[in-house]
């Protein structure tokens, strides 16, 4: 059994969360997560890298002199790839690096992710996360109260809530992801997670479902 300690937006200690870390996933399975990590960084990559070829740069395709008798090596046109100005051998082209694994396994990775994360005591769970108004200050707070560096962590709640993502957006290098946009690219590139109790709580339901 997983127990980890309640708190509330004081910092204060308000009771116990336990559960079993089936619930969650089985097991941590590192290749999966790799594979996982690996396909988000590659559909993060713009792709739009460009160089001319021969065929794009300025210059005329007349060839530069004749064959024979000159005493000078056999050449081309001067865009030819061995002079300066001319075009690559192998010219870049944009192209889209992004591929998708399948869902399931991208779902399971998540989950994975985030059983490592309590296997590796790097989560904290506070009891619910009210903000009526955008105020950095109220979230700066919590994670001060929690001895938490806020850069360094994700910040997970139950739903989209525009008033924790204003208060948020100001706070270099946190991340505030809803539930349904938790992914295990968030969750293994930032070192902490502070995740609310309904969160987790929504999370172990559809396990179960």
């Amino acid at each position: 059994m997983i127990s980890l300690p309640v708190y509330n937006q004081q910092g204060s200690e308000v009771g116990k969360y336990e559960f079993d870390p089936a619930e969650i996933a089985a097991g941590v399975n590192k290749q999966l997560l790799h594979d996982v990590v690996v396909m988000y960084e590659a559909n993060r990559r713009v792709g739009t890298m460009a160089t001319k070829s021969r065929g794009m740069v300025k210059g005329s395709t007349k060839k530069m002199y004749r064959q024979k008798g000159t005493g000078n090596a056999r050449a081309g046109s001067k865009r030819s790839p061995i002079r300066r100005g001319g075009g690559h051998t192998f010219a870049k082209v944009p192209r889209d690096f992004s591929y998708r694994l399948p869902k399931k396994a991208i779902r399971l990775a998540t989950r994975m992710a985030l059983l490592s994360k309590f296997n590796d005591d790097q989560v904290k769970i506070v009891d619910s996360l009210e903000i009526n108004e955008p105020k950095t200050k109220q979230v700066s707070g919590l994670f001060n109260q929690l001895g938490l560096d806020a850069g360094k962590t994700l910040l997970t709640i139950e739903s989209y809530d525009v008033n924790i993502w204003k208060s948020a957006r100001n706070i270099a290098g946190l991340q505030v992801s809803p539930l349904a946009n938790l992914n295990a690219y968030d969750l293994l590139h930032q070192r902490m997670l502070l995740i609310t109790r309904g969160a987790l709580d929504q999370l172990r339901n559809t396990s179960k479902g």
